[in-house]
């Protein structure tokens, strides 16, 4: 008799597990699972059958051997044959002489000329409900199944059932997240499901319809342009422009130019008038991203604006009004600044009259995966049709990021 204790196969199992838990795709776990079995039993068929709670039935998800085609065609009650048996009771069960035992059902069998003698089958269960059986029929070397394969067999459907489990919640959470994200794309264009971004929405949301000057702040790439977007596109504004402009990116006369316009001949390089972002934004919104980086002299005219609306083209002594709503936004901490003496204090409190903060992701890490799936489904619109995925160790990666 075999001594289970030092089984070789016991060491084996040791050696799937990791591979069959490494493995997210509901698919490859399946196929994994039943190639894993056929050749740790050694078995001359095996298959693994799921579960359909709606119509009460077990149908052949894969299979090998001869018949592994046909077999599929195939469905089975519950309760009906040897699969069906251990599907109904979640008992595994070993017949080593499938000719005398009377739950045996040889529909299949001679439908597809496969001939059978003995089989073994294990329940896969997720928490208390069976969700599938796997079964091995007989032995490459014409042995009987027996006792000690039973206890092997029943170790690896607990490795299955967990393998299975894992590849279906992961599923479910990767559907979910584009479902949510593709609602949140569909309403605000920003892309995330967590509470802190959800918080972010509802911030924007909520004072979008007023004229209220916003600042934004959050570190570089967060999304504050996206949230500025958002406030304009669902208030009132919105049929007017929304003109960005970041203050970062040009020198002092560029920004005024930029800002207020200028009149030909005003400053070398001149030579002609500038409509400046003002007058085309007038009725609409103002954005200025990183307004930290503005000088002190700009601060001054850009107070102006905000406290009057209005403002002079540069070379021009005529003053023009604007009706705009200012959003502004900064990586920095513009308190600090102020206390500092980079940045005004009066300019300051004429920013922050509402404050929106975008937490990092390592703040919210339930957007890391969302955020992850929606730049790779654009990868992959853009490379064409692909199977491109994320592997197990990306994933946990991406979510332990700090």
């Amino acid at each position: 008799m075999q001594n289970r204790g030092v089984d070789p196969r016991v060491s084996i199992l040791k050696d799937i597990s990791p591979l069959l838990t490494s493995v997210l795709d509901t698919d490859s776990v399946l196929e994994m699972i039943i190639e894993s079995v056929t050749r740790l039993m050694e078995a001359k068929a095996s298959s693994l059958l799921l579960v359909n709670k709606s119509r009460n039935k077990l149908y052949f998800q894969i299979a090998t051997g001869e018949a592994k085609e046909e077999v599929k065609k195939f469905e089975i009650d519950m309760g009906q044959g040897i699969a069906g048996h251990v599907a109904l009771t979640g008992k595994p069960l070993l017949v080593p002489d499938v000719s005398k035992d009377a739950r045996w059902d040889n529909t299949i069998s001679e439908a597809t000329g496969f001939e059978t003698r003995s089989i073994a089958c294990v329940p896969i269960k997720s928490e208390r409900d069976v969700i599938g059986v796997i079964q091995i029929i007989d032995r490459e070397d014409g042995q009987p199944i027996h006792e000690a394969d039973m206890e092997i067999l029943s170790h690896f459907s607990e490795l299955a059932s967990v393998a299975i489990e894992r590849a279906r919640n992961y599923k479910d959470i990767v559907n979910e997240n584009i479902y949510l994200k593709k609602e949140l794309e569909s309403r605000y264009e920003i892309i995330g499901v967590s509470k802190a971004i959800e918080t972010v929405i509802s911030d924007a949301v909520k004072v979008a319809n007023s004229k209220t000057t916003t600042l934004i702040t959050g570190e570089s790439g967060t999304g504050k342009e996206l949230v500025a977007r958002l406030v304009h596109k669902i208030g009132p504004r919105r049929k007017k422009k929304l003109m960005v402009v970041n203050c970062a990116a040009f020198t002092d006369t560029l920004l005024e130019s930029e800002l207020f316009g200028h009149e030909k001949g005003s400053f070398t390089g001149a030579i002609s008038r500038k409509t400046g972002v003002l007058e085309i934004a007038d009725g609409g919104t103002l954005f200025l991203d990183e307004v930290a980086e503005m000088s002190p002299s700009m601060q001054v005219k850009l107070l102006r604006v905000i406290q009057e609306g209005t403002f002079n083209r540069v070379g021009s002594t005529s003053t023009l009004q604007v009706d705009i709503r200012a959003i502004a936004a900064t990586n920095k901490n513009l308190f600090e600044e102020v206390q500092k003496g980079t940045f005004r204090e009066d300019l300051y409190y004429r920013l922050n009259v509402v404050h929106i903060h975008i937490p990092s992701l390592r703040e919210r890490r339930d957007d890391i995966l969302v955020l992850a799936q929606h730049f790779l489904d654009k990868y992959k619109h853009i490379r064409g049709p692909s199977n491109l995925s994320f592997s197990p160790n990306t994933i946990e990666v991406l979510q332990n990021y700090h």
